[in-house]
Parts: C-alpha cells; sequence; structure tokens
C-alpha cells in the first residue's frame, strides 16, 4: 500500500529541475554570491504588464470615417426641404435665392469641416475634446476634435453668422431648417479601433531589460530588492521552464521518489509506533493513504494547469478530515508531513508551507472537542482569519508599507476555506466506505432523541437513567486524563442497550412486587445477566451502530465474573462440580482509555446505587473497593491508563457521587458500614 501510494503521487508530480534557493523581496540574500550563467531577459511583473497594456490601448486614437454618403444625402434633403416650406411660408418673396444660398453654404460648410458626436469613453472630462484619427480616401490624418463641427456648435456658429447678414435673410426660418438637417458624417469605428488597441495590446512586451552571462545578481549578505527580486525570478522560471541546465527526468524522479518515500514511510512508523490500532486495520490505513495521495493529485494538477493561485487548494481539508475520523495528534503529523512535501513543488516553498502549517493547526485546535455543528462554522472562520494575519505578517515584510499590501491577493484563502467545508460531506462517505466513525456521527448518536435510546428509555427507564449517569462519569474522567469524550459519552448511553430484551431481570428496572430471579437457578439467572451484552451487540449491529460503540457494549464488563450469582452458588452448593465459565462474561477486556474508564464507571456507579445512606466516607470506600478490584482482576492491563490516571479517576468520581447524593462532607457521621453485597451487576 506505501508503495503504491508513492508511485502515484511520484507519476503525477511534475518532473521539472527545482530552483535550489529559497529567498524573500527584502530580507537579506543568505547564499553565495549569485552570478547569472547565461543571457535572459527580466520579466516584468503582472502589474507591471497590466499597467503598460493600458497605456498602450490608451495611446491608441480612436478611429473615424468621413461618411460622404450621409453629407449628400443632407444636402440633398436641405434643398427640397428649404423650397417647401419657403414657398408655404414666403410666397411672392424676391429674396429666396439670397436664403437659399445663406442656408446652403452653411451646409456645405459644416459637411465639408465634419460633424461629430463626441464619444463619452474618450473624453477625459466632461464636454472635454480629445484627439482621433480621421481616415478619408484611405488617407488617415490626425486630428483634435475641436477642430470639428459637433451639431451644438454648428448650430452656435450658423446663429452667430445668420445674425451679422443684411436684413433680406430670415434666420429663425433657416436655423429651424438647417438644425434638421445637421448630422454627424465623422462616423466612429469601433471595430477598427478595436483592432488597433488589441494589435497594441499585443505588442507589449514581457520583459524589461537583460542580465547578461557573468553579471552579478546578488551578492552575498545583500538585501533582496525589488529590482533584485525580479531579477532573481526571471532566472528561476528560465531555470525551471527551459532545458538550458543539464539534467535528467530520471534523476529528478528520483530524487521525488526518495523525498515522498521517507516522508509516507514516516508516517507509517509513526502509525506503527504510536497508533497500531491503525496500522493493524487496512481498511483505516488504506484512508488515511488516499486521503494524502489525493491531496498530492490535486497539488499536481493545479501546478500542471498553472492555477493562478496555488492557495486555492483548500488544504486545511486534509487535518480537518484526519482529526474527525482520527484525533488531532495524527491530523497534525500528517498535515505537517503532507505540507512538507508540497513545499518541494510550489513556488515560495517556505511561504506556502508557513501559511498552511499555521491554517491547519488552527482547525485542528478550533474542533478539538466537537459539540456542535455550529462549530463547522467557527472552526472556518478561524481558519480564514489565520490566512489573513498570516498573509498581512508576510506581505509587510515584503513590502515594508502599509499602502503596498496588495489585499485582492487574500480571495484564494476565502474560497480556499470555503472548499475546506466540503470535509464534512467527504467525512460521510469516508465513514460509509471505511467503516470508521467521526465526532459527527458520534455527536448524533449521543442525542437522547435518537429512536434507540427513546426506545432503551421507554423500556427500561432505570437503565437509561443509570446509562445517563455513567455517562457524565466517564465524560468528566476522560476529559481530565485526556481521550475522546465524545467517543466514551455515546458508548455510555448505549452499553447497556442489550437490557431492553429482558428489562425486569436488572434490578434497576425492577418494581417492589418481586424479583424474577426468585424463580431462576443461579445459572439461569447468570446467563441472562450475561446475555445482555451479546443482546446489546446484536441490537447495535441491527441498527447500525458503529463498532467503535460497539466496543463499548462488548468490553464494559471484560471477562468478569457475575459475584453475586457465583457466590450464591458456591454457598449452597459447595460440592457440586459446575464450569465457572457460565457465571463469567465473555469479554474482552478493555483495550482503550475510553472503554476503560466505562468500566470503572458503570461499576462504581451500579454500586454506589446500593448505599443505603451515603455520605463522604461510605463513597470514598466504594470506589476504591470497585476499582482496586477491577485492577485485581486485570482488566485494565490492555489499556493506556496509567496510575496517576487511577487516582485522578476516583478523585472525579468520588467528587461526582457525593454531588449526585448531595452529600456535605462536614456533616457526616463515621462508622458507616456497607452493604455485604453488591447489586445484581448493572
Amino acid at each position: 500500500m506505501l508503495l503504491s501510494c508513492i508511485m502515484v503521487v511520484v507519476l503525477i508530480l511534475p518532473k521539472e529541475k527545482r530552483f535550489k534557493y529559497e529567498y524573500e523581496k527584502g530580507k537579506v540574500w543568505m547564499h553565495s554570491d549569485l552570478v547569472s550563467p547565461f543571457n535572459f531577459a527580466i520579466e516584468k511583473t503582472p502589474k507591471e504588464i497590466t499597467a503598460d497594456k493600458k497605456d498602450a490601448i490608451d495611446a491608441v486614437l480612436p478611429v473615424y470615417k468621413f461618411a460622404d454618403r450621409i453629407t449628400a444625402i443632407e444636402q440633398e434633403a436641405f434643398k427640397i426641404d428649404f423650397d417647401t416650406k419657403w414657398k408655404a411660408k414666403f410666397q411672392g418673396n424676391n429674396s429666396r435665392s439670397k436664403n437659399f444660398k445663406a442656408g446652403i453654404d452653411l451646409i456645405d460648410e459644416f459637411y465639408k469641416k465634419g460633424i461629430i458626436e463626441l464619444n463619452n469613453h474618450y473624453q477625459k472630462k466632461k464636454n472635454a475634446d480629445y484627439y482621433l484619427t480621421i481616415v478619408q480616401n484611405n488617407v488617415a490624418t490626425n486630428v483634435n476634435s475641436s477642430a470639428l463641427y459637433t451639431p451644438s456648435r454648428a448650430l452656435d456658429y450658423a446663429k452667430a453668422k445668420l445674425n451679422k447678414a443684411n436684413d433680406d435673410i430670415e434666420q429663425g426660418f433657416l436655423l429651424d431648417i438647417i438644425q434638421d438637417h445637421v448630422q454627424p458624417n465623422v462616423i466612429f469605428d469601433e471595430n477598427l479601433t478595436q483592432k488597433l488597441e488589441r494589435e497594441s495590446e499585443e505588442s507589449v512586451s514581457l520583459y524589461k531589460g537583460m542580465v547578461q552571462k557573468g553579471e552579478l545578481i546578488v551578492a552575498k549578505n545583500d538585501v533582496v530588492t525589488d529590482d533584485v527580486y525580479k531579477k532573481i525570478e526571471s532566472l528561476r522560471k528560465e531555470y525551471e521552464q527551459t532545458g538550458l541546465f543539464s539534467g535528467k527526468r530520471e534523476i529528478v524522479a528520483l530524487g521525488q521518489v526518495i523525498v515522498v518515500g521517507i516522508s509516507l514511510s514516516l508516517l507509517i512508523i509513526f502509525l506503527y509506533l504510536f497508533r497500531k490500532d491503525i496500522y493493524n486495520d487496512y481498511r483505516q490505513l488504506s484512508l488515511i493513504l488516499i486521503i494524502v495521495t489525493g491531496m498530492l493529485v490535486a497539488l499536481s494538477w493545479a501546478i500542471k494547469i498553472e492555477l493562478p493561485s496555488i492557495y486555492y487548494i483548500p488544504y486545511c481539508i486534509v487535518p480537518i478530515i484526519i482529526r474527525l475520523l482520527f484525533d488531532a495528534r495524527l491530523a497534525l503529523n500528517i498535515h505537517i508531513l503532507v505540507v512538507l512535501i508540497a513545499g518541494f513543488f510550489v513556488p515560495n516553498g517556505f511561504e506556502f508551507t508557513f501559511f498552511q502549517i499555521t491554517a491547519g493547526m488552527t482547525a485542528i485546535y478550533s474542533i478539538q472537542n466537537l459539540l456542535r455543528r455550529s462549530q463547522y462554522l467557527v472552526s472556518a472562520f478561524l481558519i480564514l482569519l489565520t490566512y489573513l494575519v498570516c498573509f498581512a505578517g508576510v506581505s509587510f515584510i515584503h513590502e515594508g508599507n502599509f499602502s503596498k499590501v496588495e489585499w485582492i491577493h487574500v480571495a484564494p484563502f476565502v474560497l480556499s476555506v470555503l472548499l475546506s467545508l466540503l470535509a464534512y460531506p467527504m467525512i460521510y462517505l469516508f465513514e460509509k466506505l471505511f467503516g470508521v466513525t467521526s465526532d459527527i456521527t458520534l455527536m448524533e448518536l449521543s442525542n437522547t432523541n435518537n429512536p434507540l435510546l427513546r426506545e432503551l428509555a421507554f423500556k427500561a427507564p432505570g437503565t437509561f437513567q443509570h446509562s445517563m449517569q455513567v455517562a457524565n462519569l466517564a465524560e468528566a474522567a476522560i476529559y481530565k486524563i485526556g481521550g475522546n469524550a465524545l467517543l466514551v459519552r455515546t458508548g455510555a448511553l448505549y452499553h447497556d442497550i442489550g437490557k431492553m430484551r429482558a428489562p425486569n431481570y436488572f434490578i434497576e428496572n425492577q418494581k417492589k412486587t418481586g424479583n424474577p430471579h426468585d424463580e431462576l437457578t443461579y445459572e439461569e439467572s447468570a446467563r441472562i445477566i450475561i446475555r445482555h451484552v451479546t443482546d446489546g451487540v446484536e441490537i447495535a449491529q441491527k441498527n447500525r451502530i458503529p463498532d467503535a460503540v460497539i466496543d463499548f457494549i462488548r468490553t464494559h464488563h471484560g471477562n468478569t465474573r457475575v459475584d453475586y450469582f457465583y457466590q450464591s452458588f458456591l454457598k449452597n452448593f459447595p460440592d457440586r462440580i459446575f464450569d465457572e465459565q457460565v457465571f463469567r462474561y465473555p469479554g474482552p477486556i478493555p483495550f482503550s482509555k475510553e472503554t476503560g474508564v466505562l468500566m470503572l464507571a458503570d461499576s462504581v456507579e451500579a454500586a454506589s446505587r446500593t448505599l443505603k445512606d451515603p455520605d463522604a466516607r461510605s463513597i470514598d470506600i466504594l470506589v476504591e473497593k470497585i476499582i482496586n478490584y477491577k485492577l485485581e482482576q486485570q482488566q485494565l492491563i490492555n489499556t493506556d491508563i496509567t496510575l496517576k490516571d487511577i487516582e485522578t479517576i476516583k478523585q472525579i468520581f468520588k467528587q461526582m457521587l457525593m454531588s449526585i447524593y448531595h452529600v456535605r462532607v462536614e456533616y457526616q457521621s463515621a462508622g458507616i458500614k456497607l452493604p455485604e453485597k453488591e447489586a445484581l451487576e448493572s
């Protein structure tokens, strides 16, 4: 599985050679003197290219063409309109020819010089003129729009000239007709203008200046200034994108095998040393390797398609999924290893590693104890806040100026955080495919409105109340000694569901009218009591309860005896030969902190119900007796509970039991004698 994972990752990773220097703008160059090994051009920054293209487009003058057809149409229309209106208004007036000549001369002058409608796009301010290119008879001429008439300018000019004419000129009559026939004949050619703008934009050079072979780019201990940074960036791109340096792709691939192999091997070693339960479970191990491989494949894909920003990839999805499916320590370990691998293949690897590790740690810490669904959104907000703070810090280091920080570059982080929310539906898919249990599922199962828990509360109300108290005890203890509190609480709520099949045979559900065990032999009673474990497993499996919760049902009594019936049998039949296993639970014994704590909480809570007059001393003796008995029976040898943890658990149980029974220590009398026998096993 490990070799397959390494092979897939190496095959998909880009095989270009990597620039061996790490550098940042504004930082000291810590390497030896960097001398150019060949001639190369200095690339402009995207910002510079954008500015140059804008300048190139602005330098293109808008193109206009004379529309001779409009001139001819309007001149002929003026003549017809003049004749018609003159006859209707001034029949018999002998000044017709003078008026006609005055009007047609103005029309001819306007259309000969040109009438233009100004374009708002090219006006720098309202009513401002601008330079343009006029094409007439395939000859282009650059003029200012002020040299041409606009419809309003033409009318103003006509009014001023007619005012100076003699009395025979009908000024109002002519102005009305001229106004109707002043139309722009210098027409904007949008297609030709856009074509020229595109050609000008495409002609913008992507480079500015050259660096000659042997030229010193930056000396050791010099500060990487903006100009030096551009030169180094240009050299790096030339190095990675061309074959100017000697080297073979096969050797690059070998290096990737070593880097990826040692990183993933360390992950396997970690699982072997600290999480053997996962190491020995091929389903869980394959799930982890699939998640790791999937993220590295996504990264390689983003590099190959040249995604505008590598930070669009939701890297925090890995620690979120691992944390919710497993634990925080494993999530942090995997996240760091995956980010370290990625750092070899992305630009500015150190900066990328810093961003992703800090955001991943925030993701893990923010969902350390998942209790509400709203924590998903809180976690997303904290991850985004971490990205923004880190971006601000790095930008201040690079630019040294608040005003130069380009906040638009935080957009990839926002999208990345939104994509990270896909972790939650993916977790559901992984749970179904690989049989693991997340905190999300545990949170749903621990809701007391769950149908199975409601059935337990209806059929065995005493057992339900007992389970609630056990859940409180176990959860408080596991919080203190460390462990999955949500898992132990869920396991406690379901550990006795097998009692639903015969609730009256367990003391917490019995009524005062009688004890059904009085009608049975000791062996039959023991079998019924023991059977609640196997019945519980069967009920849980039928209701598709996860194995992680079913483990609490299997182990909460370990392989201990049902001592009350066992001792009663020995007392009444001392000489009879019998099989002791009849009185012993099938096991297995607890194998984790959580299952071990539940066993102790279950026994202590059940035994505390036998106290007739609970006080501080009786509770103290009871807790010590029950827990020490479990230790003597070696029920906790497969758990990682330490002696220090045992003392902590005892203190928590004592404090909580005293709170439950409202014990006031200072008023208790001494010498209370505990019952000689415990209640029927819960």
